[in-house]
C-alpha cells in the first residue's frame, strides 16, 4: 500500500531567491556541450560497451560535434584505463576534442587518473565528492567541515600531480548531489576549492552542479542555480556547468530553466541514457534550441544514424515517441491531424515560405534526414480523407478530387481496420488500383471512334464478359457520347456528376489522369479513374472504371 507520509521535502531553496530567470521566456544561444555517453551513460548498461563498440561510439560523438567528451573514470576499470589510452596512443582525439576523465577525491585514485591521462593533447579532470545532508549523515558520516576538507585535500593534490605530468590540463569539480545540499554550504565547499585552484578568465574551471538525483520541480533548481552564479568566487573564471538526472521526469525542463538562471555549459547524453531514469538527453535539448531559430552548434542532421550506432553500441531502444528521434514521433495516424498537416504543407509550397509552420509537426523532418512520406502521414483506421490523399499524391501524383479523395479514404480505413493493421504507402496505392483504377470487368471498352456531327457522335466497342456489342451516341463532348452511348446499349442510368483531369508527368508522351463521379438513379456515387498518354482514352477509363464499381456493388449485395 502506498503511504506518502514517509515522505518529505529533500531539497533546500536558496536564501533570499531572486527569481531573476522568470523574466526570460527562451534560451537565447547554445551552451558548451559535453557528452557523458562513455562514463555515465555507460556505466548504467546492462553490458557495457567493449572497446571497439566505445571507439565507434566516440568518433559518433565527435561527427556530431561535441568538442568534450567525458570517457570514462580510468582508475575504477582497466576497460576504461584501457580505452583511454587507445585514443591517445592511437592519435585518435581532433585537436580541438577535449578529453575528459572523472575521479573521485582520493589520493590514490587521483594519481591513477593522471597516469592514465599521461600524454593527452588536452584533457578536463574532472574531480567530486558528495555534499548531501543524506551522504554526510548515512554514508561518510563526517560534518561538513570534514566533507569539506575531502574536496579541498583533493583540488590540492589535482593541482600539484598538474604540474608534475605534462599535458595541458583543465579542471572540473562537482559536488556531488548538490540538489541536496544546502546552497550556503555548496556554495561555501565550491569557493573553497576556487580558492585553492586560483583559475583565471584565461584558464577558466569548471563548476558543476549537478542533479544526481532529481528532488524538486524545475524551478526550484534554476533558483538554486542562480544563486550559486551570483555568489561564486572568480565569476569572470568560471564556467557553470549542469549535469540532471530523470529521476522525476524534468531534466530538460531542469537544463532549460538552469541555463535561463545562467549556467554555461551541460553535461549529459545522447538519448539520455544513464542511472536510473536516465541522464538529461542533450538531443532533446539540442532540437529544443533548433526549432526556437538557436543554431545548436551540434549536428542532428542524420538522426536514423544516430539511432542506429547508439542502439546497436548500447544493446539499447530509442523509444518510439522520444522527442525527434522516435520511429513515431513525426506520425500522424488522426484525419484531423493528416488534413492539417497536409494543407500545411501545401501552403507551405505555394507561398514559398522559408519559415517552418507546418501545423503538429514542430520541425522540418528533412532537417534530420527523416522523410515525409514515411514519417508523417501513416495510415490506419484512424485516419483521415486528408492525409489517405496526401499520400498517395506525394507517392504516386494522383490528385483526387474532393469527393472521391473522400470516398477512397473511407475506403482505406475500412480495409486498414479490417485488417487490424497500418497500410504502407505501397498498400494505399493497391487500394487506389484495385478499387478505381483502369478497371476492364465486367465492362471494357476496347475501341472508340468519334464523328463531328451534331455535337460529337460517338461509336463505341463494348465488351461485357464473353459478349461484344458495337453502340452509338450523340452527345456534347467525347466522355458525354460515350456515356450515353454504354446507357443505350446496357440500360444504366447515371449522369457524369464529377470530372477532373491532370498530368502525372510532363513532356509530349507524359500519362494523364483523370477522375470521374457518376451519380446513379439510386442516389448513389461510384468513382473511377483512368490513365493514359491519351486524355480522351484515359477519361474513357475512368468511366468505365465507374462502372465496373457500380456492377461490383450489385454483386456484393
Amino acid at each position: 500500500m502506498m503511504d506518502a507520509t514517509k515522505y518529505g521535502i529533500g531539497y533546500y531553496q536558496p536564501p533570499h531567491a531572486q527569481y531573476r530567470w522568470v523574466h526570460k521566456d527562451h534560451v537565447e544561444q547554445a551552451p558548451a556541450w559535453c557528452s557523458v555517453d562513455l562514463r555515465d551513460g555507460n556505466q548504467a548498461l546492462i553490458v557495457p560497451m567493449s572497446l571497439e563498440e566505445k571507439l565507434e561510439f566516440f568518433r559518433l560523438l565527435v561527427d556530431v560535434g561535441f568538442k568534450e567528451i567525458e570517457v570514462g573514470f580510468p582508475a575504477a576499470s582497466e576497460t576504461e584505463y584501457e580505452f583511454l589510452r587507445a585514443l591517445i596512443e592511437r592519435d585518435l582525439v581532433p585537436p580541438d576534442v577535449t578529453l575528459q576523465v572523472l575521479t573521485q577525491c582520493r589520493d590514490h585514485i587521483i594519481r591513477k587518473t593522471f597516469e592514465a591521462v599521461a600524454g593527452a593533447p588536452s584533457a578536463v579532470i574532472h574531480f567530486y565528492n558528495s555534499t548531501s545532508v543524506a551522504q554526510r549523515e548515512q554514508v561518510f558520516k563526517k560534518s561538513r567541515e570534514e566533507i569539506k576538507k575531502i574536496a579541498t585535500d583533493g583540488a590540492r593534490l589535482v593541482k600539484k600531480l598538474a604540474a608534475e605530468y605534462p599535458g595541458n590540463f583543465r579542471f572540473e569539480y562537482s559536488p556531488e548531489s548538490f540538489t541536496g545540499t544546502e546552497p550556503e554550504y555548496a556554495l561555501e565547499v565550491c569557493n573553497a576549492v576556487l580558492d585553492i585552484m586560483q583559475p583565471t578568465p584565461e584558464k577558466p574551471m569548471i563548476i558543476n552542479l549537478p542533479v544526481t538525483v532529481a528532488m524538486s520541480m524545475s524551478h526550484v533548481y534554476a533558483n538554486q542555480i542562480e544563486y550559486m552564479r551570483d555568489n561564486l568566487k572568480y565569476r569572470d573564471s568560471v564556467v557553470l556547468s549542469v549535469h540532471p538526472h530523470n529521476d522525476r521526469g524534468c531534466a530538460v525542463a531542469d537544463t532549460e530553466l538552469a541555463l535561463l538562471a545562467g549556467a554555461d555549459r551541460v553535461e549529459g547524453t545522447l538519448f539520455g541514457n544513464g542511472e536510473r531514469t536516465g541522464n538529461v538527453d542533450i538531443i532533446t535539448l539540442a532540437m529544443n534550441l533548433y526549432t526556437h531559430g538557436v543554431d545548436p552548434k551540434l549536428d542532428f542532421s542524420d538522426m536514423p544514424r544516430l539511432v542506429e550506432v547508439y542502439e546497436r553500441c548500447t544493446r539499447m531502444h530509442v523509444y518510439e515517441r522520444s522527442p525527434y528521434a522516435g520511429a513515431l514521433v513525426f506520425a500522424a495516424f488522426s484525419g484531423s491531424h493528416q488534413d492539417a498537416i497536409a494543407k500545411g504543407m501545401k501552403w507551405r509550397a505555394e507561398h514559398r515560405l522559408h519559415r517552418w509552420t507546418v501545423p503538429y509537426i514542430p520541425v522540418d523532418p528533412h532537417d534530420i534526414n527523416r522523410t515525409y512520406d514515411a514519417d508523417v502521414i501513416r495510415i490506419n483506421s484512424q485516419s483521415g480523407k486528408g492525409g489517405i490523399g496526401y499520400l498517395l499524391e506525394q507517392n504516386y501524383g494522383f490528385d483526387l478530387p474532393p469527393k472521391m479523395r473522400e470516398h477512397f479514404g473511407y475506403t482505406v480505413k475500412s480495409i486498414s481496420d479490417h485488417a487490424h493493421k497500418e497500410l504502407s504507402a505501397a498498400e494505399v496505392f493497391e487500394v487506389f488500383r484495385t478499387h478505381y483504377l483502369n478497371k476492364t470487368a465486367p465492362y471494357a471498352v476496347t475501341e472508340a471512334h468519334y464523328i463531328q456531327k451534331n455535337g460529337i457522335y460517338a461509336v463505341v466497342t463494348l465488351q461485357h464478359g464473353s459478349d461484344t456489342k458495337e453502340c452509338s451516341a450523340a452527345g456534347n463532348g467525347r466522355l458525354d457520347a460515350v456515356s450515353k452511348a454504354i446507357q443505350a446499349a446496357t440500360g444504366m442510368d447515371f449522369t457524369v456528376e464529377t470530372y477532373t483531369e491532370h498530368a502525372l508527368e510532363r513532356g509530349s508522351t507524359s500519362q494523364a489522369a483523370t477522375y470521374v463521379g457518376l451519380h446513379w438513379a439510386d442516389n448513389t456515387v461510384t468513382w473511377g479513374a483512368g490513365t493514359d498518354t491519351d486524355i480522351i482514352v484515359a477519361s474513357v477509363k475512368a468511366l468505365v472504371s465507374a462502372i465496373n464499381s457500380k456492377a461490383q456493388e450489385n454483386r456484393e449485395e
